[in-house]
């Protein structure tokens, strides 16, 4: 198989959805913590906690999103918890509300977004991925947060 044909994603899910974020762009996966809130930030920063010295914002995509959080049923183990991203040398965490698995896509098996979906606007979204009867939703990371947006978070600390 040629270079570059594949690409690897840490799934997850946000409300009803699943959705996928390229590995290389994630640091870690944490349980939750402790978040502090930031006072005058944005109505989605949840705040910043601290991991081993490290002071990270807390991104939550269920306000910038407008995602209901996933229901968690009595019997169901709850794993919700922070993806850490490292975006050029940015480092911050988005909400969870389940961590699904990594998965290995063919970049030609990723079509173009619906029009709507799920309240996050199509320009955010590289495309989805047909799964049985259901789809996984690839996030364009580098667009929900620009550079001058994580850059004014990330100052705030």
């Amino acid at each position: 198989m040629a270079e570059n044909t594949q690409m690897q994603l840490v799934t997850f899910q946000l409300g009803e959805e699943i959705y996928g974020v390229n590995i290389m762009d994630v640091k870690e996966i944490v349980k939750v913590c402790q978040v502090r809130p930031i006072p005058n930030a944005p109505y989605y920063v949840e705040g910043i906690f601290n991991l081993r010295s490290e002071i990270i914002p807390v991104i939550n995509l269920h306000k910038r999103f407008q995602i209901k959080k996933l229901e968690k049923l009595e019997d169901e183990e709850f794993e919700g918890g922070f993806i850490i991203l490292n975006i050029d040398n940015n480092k911050f965490g988005i909400i969870i509300d389940k961590i699904a698995r990594v998965v290995a896509i063919n970049l030609d098996d990723i079509k173009a977004p619906p029009q709507m979906l799920s309240g996050i606007g199509t320009e955010y979204i590289q495309g989805v991925i047909r799964q049985d009867d259901s789809y996984l939703i690839v996030l364009d990371i580098r667009k929900i947060f620009n550079a001058k947006e994580l850059q004014k978070i990330i100052s705030k600390n």
